[in-house]
């Protein structure tokens, strides 16, 4: 596989198929923990690990894992990263353990992570599943980062938590509410469609070579001109 593959398969989930803004996957957490900054930068890089060492695991065993059960394994293989992943937050982050609460244990059935196992990690090599965890890892702690910047400012006058001088007396509340993260959310899907969808599509030139009733079209056109 060249190296332009291997980029290609990192840098997909990056944009062109960022999991948030593109596949529209994980929007449970992506609204509920992207109030703040470091909520979602904790979420963000809960999830690209698990994803990352999920998507390993589920190739490596790609080939024993029988095919009727295949996802209650992959349910039981993420839910061992979910609960490492939790012990590490709170032993060390005892802060932002509190903090996402209920959501880092419910990384276990994100759909992202379930899906990139059923779509990509099952069908392909370790290094490839890596890649594709690392690069949908990466978008999907982008998307949260970009949203919670946004509803942050301009919701709480702040980032991560540092008070902005003025707007911090200014504060628009709604965007740390449900409607302000739809609001922020619909918005940012415009953006990336803009971006990835930016140019028209070109009229399709259709012609008569290969069409079997090319002659008799070509036929009656000269036979009205005669006429």
């Amino acid at each position: 596989m060249s190296k332009n593959s291997h980029l290609s398969i990192f840098l997909k989930g990056i944009l062109l198929e960022n999991p948030v803004f593109v596949l529209i996957l994980g929007t449970c957490p992506t609204l509920a923990t992207t109030t703040t900054v470091i909520g979602a930068l904790g979420m963000g890089l809960a999830a690209a690990a698990v994803l990352v060492c999920s998507n390993m695991a589920i190739s490596l065993l790609r080939k024993v894992i029988p095919d009727t059960v295949r996802i209650p394994c992959y349910i039981v293989i993420i839910a061992g990263f979910v609960t490492l992943v939790q012990m590490f937050v709170h032993a060390y982050l005892p802060a932002l353990y509190d903090m996402l609460g209920v959501y880092l244990a419910l990384i276990t059935v994100n759909c992202i992570i379930l899906g990139r196992a059923e779509m990509f990690a099952g069908k392909n090599t370790v290094g490839k599943a890596a890649l594709d965890g690392l690069g949908m890892g990466i978008g999907f702690t982008l998307a949260l980062l970009s949203m919670a910047t946004i509803r942050e400012i301009l919701g709480a006058g702040s980032f991560a938590g540092i008070a902005i001088p003025f707007l911090s007396d200014h504060k628009i509340e709604i965007f740390t509410k449900a409607p302000g993260g739809f609001l922020v959310y619909g918005i940012m899907i415009a953006v990336v469609y803009k971006l990835t969808h930016g140019k028209a599509p070109r009229k399709r030139e259709f012609g008569c070579e290969g069409c079997p009733s090319a002659g008799m079209c070509h036929a009656g056109t000269c036979a009205k001109e005669d006429a």
